[in-house]
């Protein structure tokens, strides 16, 4: 391993004990090498939504938004991570049907941050520090 990889792996340490430690978040793992990594956890995803009370349909809106997003490859990485960022922060505005008004499906609970215990992985640690 170079030495920049030897960095970057202790300070992704550093900051898995901040996110664990200090933040109370509950730590997954390295999912690095682990089969059907993806930057968006449904498994995770789709059950905190339901807690939040949304319903399936918006849910699966949501969620196919978020993900048609995060996997646009015809903007650059900047774009997609700006996009990305933008319905985390603001929320993903969906219609549970047509001519239905607009709903905001809040994929963060910035109203109660603390409410509930997220999870994360070491390289997810990370990039929520980034830009």
């Amino acid at each position: 391993m170079s030495t920049v990889g030897q960095m970057e792996g202790m300070t992704q340490d550093r900051v898995v004990k901040l996110f664990r430690d200090k933040l109370g978040y509950k730590y997954l793992g390295n999912w690095e090498k682990r089969l059907g990594n993806s930057n968006i956890e449904e498994t995770y995803l789709r059950p905190f939504l339901k807690r939040q009370g949304y319903s399936n349909t918006l849910i699966e809106k949501a969620l196919h938004e978020l993900n048609k997003v995060a996997g646009d490859q015809t903007r650059s990485l900047y774009d997609i991570n700006k996009a990305v960022y933008g319905l985390l922060r603001y929320g993903v505005q969906v219609k549970p049907d047509t001519g239905e008004n607009t709903e905001t499906v809040w994929l963060i609970n910035w109203k109660k941050p603390l409410k509930h215990r997220p999870r994360h992985t070491r390289a997810e640690a990370l990039n929520s520090l980034g830009e």
